[in-house]
């Protein structure tokens, strides 16, 4: 991984290219993130580097977090993440990561919290069938049906597919593209959905299969 950077998600929209076509996009407030603390492989056992993003006021933070920011001398961050970068040493604690840290036409893994479906049915969170509605199914056509079997194993299995709380897990989009970047206003446009609602904290990262 060499670049990577923390943002929010603003929302869907379209652009055209230079032939016309329509590209469905999502805009994503990338940075500015600030480098708040730099691991090292003498010290921790492996390189990485904390960015922080979204100003928040001094008494939203404890003590123990305070003192974090206090120690690289920035201001307090809202939102913190760890990336494993091959090119640390570029970098130092205060360093400004901006958006134009990635360029159009490459690919990005984006990793985010899905928007929360609440409890939800085992057709609508596992997409099974439903049963027939003829012949006195009765009113049982959008349940999971049968369980297991009898006697043996008298058991369900782990990963049966059952009715459950569905969504606002993290769920990462791999190999998409960036369709053009905004440095003035720190604004990426990606091509295609990203997980989350409006608002969300997203993560962008170098895709690992491109």
């Amino acid at each position: 991984m060499q670049k990577g950077i923390i943002g929010k998600k603003i929302g869907m929209t379209q652009i055209f290219d230079e032939s016309g076509k329509v590209i469905p996009v999502t805009v994503v407030e990338a940075g500015p993130c600030v480098v708040v603390q730099k691991k090292t492989v003498e010290n921790d056992g492996y390189a990485a580097l904390q960015l922080g993003f979204g100003d928040v006021k001094v008494q939203r933070v404890n003590k123990p977090m305070k003192g974090h920011f206090d120690k690289a001398d920035v201001a307090c961050k809202k939102n913190l993440k760890e990336f494993r970068l091959d090119n640390c040493d570029i970098l130092n604690v205060g360093d400004i990561v901006k958006a134009d840290t990635f360029a159009a036409g490459e690919a990005v893994d984006v990793v985010g919290i899905s928007k929360g479906k609440g409890f939800a049915g085992a057709i609508k969170r596992h997409n099974q069938h439903r049963l027939k509605e003829t012949h006195g199914t009765g009113p049982v056509h959008r349940q999971a049906g049968s369980m297991g079997a009898c006697s043996s194993p008298s058991r369900i299995y782990k990963g049966k597919g059952m009715a459950g709380h569905m969504g606002a897990e993290q769920v990462t989009v791999q190999n998409l593209e960036i369709v053009k970047i905004d440095a003035e206003n720190n604004l990426i446009a990606i091509k295609g959905a990203v997980p989350g609602p409006k608002g969300g904290i997203v993560y962008i990262v170098d895709s690992v299969k491109a």
